[in-house]
């Protein structure tokens, strides 16, 4: 669990196991403890893990300590935010948004 944003953290390691196999449609923030994006977006994600828990998984996983996980995505700017279902990135945004944007933005895929 990430002291900054209160989100489940994966990993290069598990990322195969939380994120591509998960019976739910799973959204990543590929993210750095020096983004302050990233910090201003962790209390929709964490508002949006809360309310949409039973439909939809939210995890973090930071950029400098993950690199094989974030050349494999080409992520390239933080935050980026991937949606994955049925272990294929189905979703991508960049940069922070407002909740409500963001639930609209995922309104299909929930």
């Amino acid at each position: 669990m990430s002291v900054i944003s209160g989100l489940d953290e994966v990993t290069d390691a598990n990322f195969e196991a939380e994120v591509l196999r998960a019976d739910l449609p799973v959204l990543v923030q590929f993210t750095a403890d020096w983004c302050g994006p990233c910090r201003q977006l962790a209390p929709v994600l964490r508002d949006i893990a809360f309310a949409e828990g039973d439909r939809l998984k939210v995890v973090r996983l930071d950029v400098d300590r993950n690199p094989a996980t974030t050349l494999a995505y080409q992520v390239l700017s933080t935050p980026t935010l991937l949606v994955f279902q049925d272990g294929e990135p189905v979703r991508s945004m960049v940069g922070a948004r407002p909740r409500r944007r963001l639930l609209e933005e995922l309104a299909d895929l929930l």
